[in-house]
């Protein structure tokens, strides 16, 4: 669901480590970086500790499940190689909690960030402003990583970036003493409810990372959210019960739009070929579940040109295609 916010919580198995020195948490974070910029996917928070991470992010047009993906078998294909070892390195499922913005997101930063003092990987709040494997140094302008939105969280507490950045360490300050709070990595599952288990049997075959979601936030939240999966589920179920593919798609769009196999392929602007090509990836990715890679590879442009392209499909349907 693109817009929405999830802390994602990896584990290694066993409760093992997945990193066992700076060399692995600088692999972690530059691979986590390149696959947030690529995918447009916002980070508000994170933290590495020896054997988890947790990261907050905001879902774009790439669902979370496919950067996670990539994340994390990547990151195991490395972390293997170096240490000469073999098998699964993180446990079955990262668990990813679909979190209301309104009042979660503050307290979830907090809760992420100060997960290093917690786990005694610092001594005090002073050391915690410059410790490299969490985002609460980017926050107090200490570190620079241009994949976190430290801007949007520092804004939340208004007046200028300065005094922004001193409510936020007070803010911080205060819940130094809290501990751990389950109440925030709870939440009921998903799957026991209906809506995404439904959606996850339709992923195309092939290995995957999978993932234990849960929902975090108010009844009226819990019950927005599983509606827009069910017509998701609604519209790819129907999609696939008509037997349409890529092929049929996109002869059903040109017939729609009246344009030719080479308006969609050559980059023209043609304001009714950007319109065939934004319907055509709105409903690949949406409809068909592609990948924006997949989409991109098919039309000859970029997967952030898909990502766009896909947001101006989604209004042409808004607007009834007008």
């Amino acid at each position: 669901m693109p817009g929405a916010l999830h802390h994602i919580i990896i584990r290694g198995i066993e409760k093992k480590l997945i990193f066992r020195d700076d060399d692995d948490r600088d692999h972690f974070v530059q691979r986590l970086g390149s696959i947030l910029l690529e995918t447009s996917t916002p980070c508000f928070a994170w933290a590495l500790i020896p054997n988890h991470a947790h990261l907050l992010l905001r879902s774009g047009l790439v669902p979370m499940a496919t950067v996670m993906r990539r994340l994390l078998t990547s990151y195991a294909q490395f972390f293997n190689r170096r240490h000469r070892r073999h098998g699964q390195l993180f446990q079955n499922r990262y668990k990813s909690i679909l979190c209301e913005e309104e009042p979660y997101l503050l307290e979830l930063v907090r809760y992420i960030h100060l997960n290093p003092l917690r786990a005694h990987l610092v001594k005090d709040l002073d050391e915690l402003g410059s410790y490299p494997y969490s985002g609460h140094a980017v926050l107090m302008g200490k570190q620079s990583r241009e994949w976190q939105d430290s801007n949007y969280i520092v804004a939340l507490f208004g007046g200028t970036q300065k005094l922004g950045r001193g409510r936020y360490a007070s803010f911080i300050a205060a819940g130094a003493s809290q501990g751990r709070r389950p109440e925030l990595v709870g939440g009921g599952l998903i799957r026991s409810l209906g809506g995404w288990s439904a959606l996850k049997d339709l992923e195309k075959d092939g290995p995957r990372i999978k993932g234990d979601e849960r929902i975090l936030g108010s009844g009226d939240f819990v019950e927005k959210v599983l509606k827009q999966a069910e017509e998701t589920l609604t519209q790819t179920t129907r999609m696939k019960r008509e037997g349409i593919g890529w092929e049929s798609l996109t002869e059903k769009v040109m017939s729609e739009y009246g344009v030719g196999s080479e308006g969609l392929t050559d980059g023209r602007k043609d304001r009714e070929v950007v319109r065939a090509r934004s319907a055509l990836c709105y409903q690949a990715v949406r409809g068909l579940r592609m990948t924006a890679r997949e989409v991109a590879l098919k039309l000859r442009v970029t997967p952030s040109a898909v990502s766009k392209l896909v947001s101006r499909g989604q209004q042409l349907v808004m607007d009834g295609n007008n």
